[in-house]
């Protein structure tokens, strides 16, 4: 089962292009520090500017770079149906144990197009699927009654929930079972989303202490809240941090400062601001990471 501290992983570059070894190095430090899962080719890893080639090299560096370790949960999402299926069946031949797809951005479908899209997806390829639902960049928010249409096909297994509403999680859960994976979308609220009946979170801030989110996602597995509670509360200056301008500006700062990859980030994104990188420093700091 798809569980417990996930990064959504950024996506390095060097000269313009992708530094496919610091990737594949970025890799090998998550699975060694205890990450339980991969997702490359989200939001955080600036899906939208990379080219199709891109996008698939770096599914398949990840999947390479893994080998069989942790789960791969390659970024598929699009708002162009056929471009999912087309990602989507390339992350089933390069190996991937499920895929990502978010609910169409700018479209605006209705909820029968969103029953649609997905559907479409789901017939293409009996990959596992994750929903990627959150409103705040898609503008879009997949009701739990449509989630439930969805959750009743077989390779429709869960949802990455970033609606920010901890409501959600017994919604969804009475609505497509218990057997639904539900994963948080948010770093500061994983604990709560947990406490609620989640398993996990696709993380921002693991991609920089992956260690320390791990521990924190162990520890409510283990029903340890007050461990858990205690580590989310050293994490949270990190989590404010990395999200004091658009991500992943500030995450790829942070990765910069730990020497994990160069800073680059592609248009319209910009570096992290002299004011962001001032927050960043104080949490790696406050946490030993620098």
């Amino acid at each position: 089962m798809l569980h417990g501290s996930i990064p959504a992983l950024i996506t390095p570059f060097k000269n313009g292009g992708v530094d496919e070894s610091a990737f594949a190095r970025l890799v090998e430090w998550q699975i060694e520090q205890g990450t339980h899962g991969l997702v490359p080719c989200g939001t955080t890893g600036e899906s939208p500017t990379l080219s199709h080639g891109e996008h698939q090299r770096v599914v398949e560096i990840c999947i390479e770079a893994a080998a069989g370790r942790v789960p791969v949960i390659a970024g598929a999402g699009s708002n162009s149906t056929a471009e999912a299926v087309a990602f989507t069946k390339h992350a089933a031949e390069a190996g991937a144990d499920a895929v990502l797809h978010v609910t169409p951005y700018y479209n605006k479908p209705t909820q029968a197009g969103l029953i649609a899209h997905f559907e479409a997806i789901s017939d293409a390829s009996g990959l596992p699927i994750l929903i990627y639902n959150i409103p705040g960049r898609s503008i879009v928010d997949m009701t739990p009654e449509t989630m439930a249409v969805l959750a009743a096909r077989d390779n429709i297994i869960g949802v990455k929930d970033a609606t920010a509403d901890l409501s959600r999680v017994e919604q969804q859960a009475a609505a497509c079972g218990a057997d639904f994976i539900q994963l948080s979308g948010e770093d500061a609220t994983a604990v709560d989303f947990n406490q609620r009946g989640g398993v996990g979170c696709i993380s921002v801030a693991a991609n920089i202490a992956p260690a320390l989110c791990a521990q924190m996602q162990n520890a409510t597995a283990a029903g340890d809240f007050d461990t858990a509670l205690a580590l989310k509360e050293k994490l949270m200056p990190l989590f404010d941090a990395l999200f004091c301008e658009t991500s992943p500006s500030p995450v790829k700062y942070a990765a910069a400062q730990m020497r994990l990859c160069d800073e680059e980030i592609r248009l319209p994104l910009l570096p992290a601001s002299p004011a962001a990188r001032q927050k960043v420093d104080a949490a790696l700091s406050g946490l030993g990471l620098i």
